[in-house]
């Protein structure tokens, strides 16, 4: 048995999964259905909508995470009389500050495409104009490059320090 993932792009010869996205809500939709829609239909309102789900679902999952943390943070402020463990809270502090603020900027990114998917730019690359693609947009939703502009970027960041 191998322990290679199957692909999570459904084979093109099936109908069932390519015309899920006209008789089911996009909310509803699994990722394969959304994979397997044609190319025509890219970015298509029901696509838009099923991203404006997702990232929905994503920002409430950063919003509840950092009232999690806030709680937790209050709850560990009792005066500690070891100074090791007074240390370890200290740095167990830090490290969950820390987390919280890369939730944050990925917070930011969230609203951002939001805002494109209002805008009618959400799926499509800022730097070349080209569609960025559903399986990137499925594996990373705040994407705003497309996978060759992304390469790029960091090709030159790599080169030039940028």
């Amino acid at each position: 048995m191998s322990s290679v993932a199957p692909s999570t792009a459904p084979a093109p010869s099936d109908p069932k999964l390519a015309n899920a996205w006209k008789s089911k809500p996009p909310q509803e939709l699994t990722d394969a259905e959304v994979l397997a829609m044609p190319e025509a239909e890219y970015m298509n309102s029901c696509q838009q909508e099923f991203f404006r789900h997702r990232l929905a679902q994503l920002r409430e999952e950063l919003l509840r995470s950092a009232g999690e943390t806030t709680e937790h943070l209050r709850e560990d402020t009792l005066l500690v009389p070891d100074p090791a463990d007074r240390a370890t809270i200290e740095e167990e502090h830090a490290l969950e500050l820390r987390a919280r603020d890369r939730e944050r900027k990925l917070l930011k990114k969230v609203e951002q495409a939001l805002a494109r998917i209002d805008s009618g730019d959400y799926g499509w690359c800022e730097e070349t104009g080209e569609p960025i693609g559903i399986g990137r947009l499925l594996a990373r939703p705040t994407s705003i490059l497309s996978l060759g502009a992304q390469q790029r970027r960091e090709m030159k960041q790599k080169m030039f320090g940028d």
